[in-house]
């Protein structure tokens, strides 16, 4: 119960109604315990006595035992649900924190269906237990000493053979948790797996489609839903193959009582009513026990949820805020790269290696190589989604690293490759970074990006909802809303993480023409796909297998280059004649090597 008993100190931040629901209980209990006491009195006193006062003391009893367990049954439920619900809310909340402030690095490696089951299956069945397992268990214990007690205190001799069932009872309930909880972890993990499968499919409906893949993704969808299944009924079987052989051993317990009772009747040394009495405590001594095997179950469940939950929680940061850190002020936008090394959690092998350049303020960085370079990698590292494995980075003199995330963040404006938009407005969407943002200083970041003109055409103009993801609107149209979304904060440094490959050729030459504008004065890394972003650029930096193998102004890499010129040829379609003197110098050299 390592995790259930973690799960369960939430309850602290709900001591009131969960002191309440126990309160209830307890009266519950109290009551179902006099209960037979005065069905005992109604029989001896008051039926074979013949005394008619009896039986209505007697009778009055029972209703208003009734009534008080009635009452404090539904405040034991209602307080009872209310703390679970507490709990569950704050599991939630601590959780999607948790996310929120995870680096990119936990992300990189988890599944969102798996992460969606934690948020909701598994936090769901540490409510129930939280909820009802635990009152119940606490419950369960108060009901089962109460009844040993009211049965010893009426015949020790037929409480003995009660006793008797109770260690059977709870080993066969034993036996059945060790079974229980790999196969309650197994369900949760297959669930999992089918969230995660099902995430996928929602996701990427469309590639599905396109590739006519609808036959196989159900199939998989099936074969992952049968393996659930499959679980599922192992846990079913186990568990009610437990109570067949629970109920054989109460039946021999209650044979026993009413064979011993019945001859101690017919030998005056126990009365009928004492006999209806026992018989009504021995139920209650198989109630809490059975309770027991309903919450082995439920607490086989919960323990392998909270285990699941608290693997999240838990999860360290790669990327962690120093205890001391400062916050960055306004800066004017020198970065400077100084022996940067990096490699990701548990790869072999550096992505990149000792990189170092700088770029002041206010000019434009090309970031240029072929697929797999380190591009991606080296403007990431810029607002520590992160952190270098060796070396520094700094901006305005300040290590990224010291700095407080916030204030480093909030000074960089970012465009990622993949365009994301929230559910919502044009104009949420847009002010994401500035939520009070005036409408104004929206549309003209709309504008700055081309997207005004096309916002305008649409039904609600900013007010229009974009679905999720953005569905509804092109994929150029998505990109210069993220570009407007970037340029709103106004930040000192932009990144652009090839930020105009949705568009076309057109529409790239008036994002570019703005962006060029906005540029000034502004410290700008741009991952280049189109030869005008390089032509254009006060720094190239060229990466070849995670190493900075050239870097300078497009002229100065044109004369000195031979990859450089390579990739402008096969990416670019350029054919700059510099190129070709390169080219010649560079195979002369070789064949002056080799005489």
């Amino acid at each position: 119960m390592k995790h259930v008993n973690r799960a369960l100190k939430y309850l602290r931040n709900y001591w009131l109604v969960t002191a309440g629901a126990l309160v209830s209980l307890l009266l519950v209990n109290a009551a179902n315990l006099i209960a037979p006491q005065l069905l005992r009195s109604l029989i001896d006193n008051g039926i074979t006595g013949l005394d008619m006062a009896v039986v209505w003391q007697a009778t009055i009893g029972l209703i208003v035992i009734a009534v008080v367990r009635g009452v404090f049954n539904f405040l034991q439920g209602y307080w009872s649900e209310v703390a679970s619900q507490g709990v569950a809310f704050d599991l939630r909340n601590i959780i999607f924190e948790k996310l929120q402030n995870l680096s990119f690095s936990y992300h990189d490696q988890a599944q969102t269906g798996k992460l969606n089951t934690r948020m909701t299956s598994d936090v769901d069945i540490v409510r129930m237990f939280v909820g009802r397992g635990f009152i119940q268990m606490l419950s369960a214990i108060v009901m089962l000493v109460g009844t040993v007690v009211m049965l010893f205190s009426m015949n020790w001799k037929l409480a003995l053979i009660v006793l008797a069932m109770v260690p059977l009872i709870l080993g066969i309930f034993g036996l059945g948790v060790a079974k229980i909880f790999p196969i309650s972890r197994e369900v949760q993990q297959k669930l999992s797996a089918l969230n995660t499968i099902l995430q996928e499919n929602l996701a990427g409906v469309r590639v599905v489609k396109a590739f006519a893949r609808e036959e196989y993704e159900y199939d998989r969808y099936l074969d992952t839903n049968k393996q659930l299944l499959g679980k599922n009924l192992q846990f079913v079987t186990l568990f009610t193959t437990l109570f067949p052989a629970v109920f054989f051993v109460v039946n021999l317990a209650m044979l026993g009582v009413v064979w011993v009772g019945g001859l101690l009747v017919m030998g005056s040394t126990l009365t009928i009513g004492e006999l209806v009495a026992f018989t009504n405590y021995l139920g209650f001594v198989l109630m809490p026990l059975f309770m027991v095997g309903m919450i082995a179950s439920m607490l086989s469940r919960a323990e392998a949820s909270a285990e699941r939950i608290f693997e999240v929680i838990d999860a360290e940061s790669e990327v962690k805020e120093k205890s001391d850190a400062v916050t960055l002020p306004p800066v004017k936008g020198k970065v400077a790269f100084e022996d940067v090394s990096f490699r990701y959690i548990g790869g072999g092998e550096n992505v990149l290696e000792h990189i170092s350049f700088e770029a002041e303020p206010g000019q434009t960085v090309a970031v240029i190589g072929q697929t797999g370079s380190g591009k991606s990698t080296i403007i990431n590292l810029i607002p520590r989604f992160y952190d270098a494995s060796e070396g520094s980075i700094k901006i305005d003199g300040y290590d990224v690293r010291n700095l407080t995330l916030d204030s480093l963040r909030n000074q960089i404006g970012i465009v990622l490759q993949e365009s994301t938009l929230f559910s919502g407005t044009i104009r949420e969407n847009i002010a994401y970074g500035l939520p009070d943002a005036p409408l104004e200083d929206v549309i003209e970041a709309a504008q700055a990006a081309q997207a005004h003109t096309f916002i305008e055409e649409l039904s609600e103009g900013y007010d229009t909802v974009v679905g999720e993801r953005g569905v509804g609107l092109s994929g150029g149209q998505k990109q210069r809303v993220a570009i407007a979304r970037a340029l709103l904060v106004d930040p000192k440094i932009l990144i652009l993480d090839d930020s105009t490959s949705a568009v076309d050729a057109e529409t790239e030459y008036h994002i570019q023409q703005a962006l060029n504008r906005l540029m000034q004065d502004r410290t700008s890394f741009v991952i280049a796909q189109r030869i005008s972003t390089v032509r254009n650029a006060d720094l190239i930096l060229l990466l070849d297998g995670g190493k900075l193998v050239a870097q300078g102004t497009h002229e100065e890499l044109l004369a000195a280059s031979e990859l450089y010129c390579e990739i402008l040829n096969t990416q670019f379609g350029d054919n700059s004649g510099g190129c070709g003197d390169v080219a010649a110098e560079t195979a002369e050299q070789k064949e002056q090597v080799s005489l």
